[in-house]
């Protein structure tokens, strides 16, 4: 099984990916990890990474094209795999099949802009040990401060709303066209995104013929 994940930032792709490498043997190719690890190494491939993402915007085709083909080389690959986060653009998704690459499924999870907004920008992190929370949906005890360790809760550069916005601009006019590349394809299932996520998993698992 060779999928894809398509959807806009905080549409549920990495936590459908867990689950789905767990229920199905699957490995998960993250690009944003892979581009965060680079970056965190301090490397001169993740310098060139840190200033697109500082700014909300996709790191250039060429770049994720020669990173995602050696990821795809490694053994435990071995044609079973999500990609997540690639490919985002058309131009990634051609030079994908160039290389002879070829997928099985290809999911696009449906949710709007404003929901998006309500997701991402309520999202807060403890500077201090990390513990994820929500201001809506995994609120702390006391407002801005971590039930583990009393550390304070920050909003992550990601989050913040003009970096949101500009993502969505972003995905709107470079990855959402991926939809209709893959629909002639005959291989793209669209999902509601924002059912609950037990019955994410549950449309998806379906869609595969993986009840």
């Amino acid at each position: 099984m060779k999928m894809i994940l398509l959807g806009a930032p905080g549409a549920g792709k990495g936590t459908q990916a867990e689950i789905l490498s767990k229920r199905l043997g699957l490995v998960i190719i993250g690009t944003g990890n892979i581009i965060r690890e680079a970056i965190a190494s301090g490397s001169a491939l993740g310098k060139k990474f840190q200033s697109y993402t500082d700014h909300g915007a996709l790191v250039p085709d060429d770049l994720v094209v020669e990173m995602v083909a050696d990821r795809l080389s490694q053994p435990d690959c071995s044609g079973r795999y999500i990609l997540d986060g690639f490919p985002r653009t058309v131009v990634q998704a051609e030079k994908f099949e160039e290389m002879g690459a070829t997928v099985d499924a290809v999911i696009s999870l449906v949710i709007s802009d404003e929901e998006i907004m309500e997701r991402m920008t309520g999202r807060r992190v403890c500077e201090r040990c990390g513990t994820p929370y929500h201001i809506h949906h995994n609120p702390p005890a006391a407002e801005g401060v971590c039930d583990k360790c009393g550390g304070t809760l920050v909003t992550r550069k990601d989050d913040a709303p003009d970096t949101v916005a500009k993502r969505l601009a972003v995905y709107h006019e470079q990855t959402e066209p991926l939809v209709d590349f893959y629909r002639a394809r005959g291989v793209l299932t669209s999902i509601d995104a924002t059912q609950g996520m037990d019955r994410v998993t549950e449309e998806i698992l379906a869609a595969i013929g993986e009840t």
